[in-house]
Formats: structure tokens, sequence, C-alpha cells
């Protein structure tokens, strides 16, 4: 199973990604300001799709807001979508 990385620059923009074989496959691209991350887009390129990817890639951003005390501002549709169809499992964290 690939592993998910999270890269933030000295702005606090970057993304959570995966790599298989060096390649980048999928992303969330986010943005940290005080105490909220913004999800601004998530992309699973052809070679990852049909993985659950983006569904991972969800699940690590709210494990990485909890973690350390964000909420989280859902921009981008996918993650929208997943926290209003689950909310007993992001409720915590979104900033709705």
């Amino acid at each position: 199973m690939e592993e998910i990385k999270l890269k933030l620059d000295d702005k606090g923009e970057g993304s959570f990604y995966v790599l298989d074989g060096g390649e980048e496959i999928a992303q969330l691209v986010v943005s940290v300001s005080g105490n909220e991350m913004i999800a601004h887009h998530t992309e699973v390129f052809p070679k990852g799709e049909g993985k659950g990817l983006g569904k991972r890639l969800v699940n690590e951003l709210a494990d990485y807001a909890r973690k350390n005390n964000l909420k989280i501002v859902a921009r981008c549709p996918f993650v929208h979508g997943q926290f209003k169809r689950y909310p007993e499992k992001y409720g915590d964290i979104w900033a709705g």
C-alpha cells in the first residue's frame, strides 16, 4: 500500500501526496493559516485510479488536523462531499 506524505512550505502551503515508484499518483492541495487547514483540491492521476486514494487522502487530512488541533475548510468539492456524507467521521474537524 502506498504511503501518504505531507509537504508544506514555510508559508503553510503544500499537499498530501502519494508516490508510486517516485511518481506522484494522487494529491490533496492544502494550506494552513492560523488554526485552519484549507483543502483546495484533490486529484488522483490515471495511474492511481481505483485504489481508494482520494478517501485515504481525506482520512490523512483529518488525522493531521486532529493531531494539530486544526479545523478544516473544505473548498475542494470532493473533501466537502466526504465531510457532508460522513458527519460522524469528520464533524469534529469540519469548519462547516
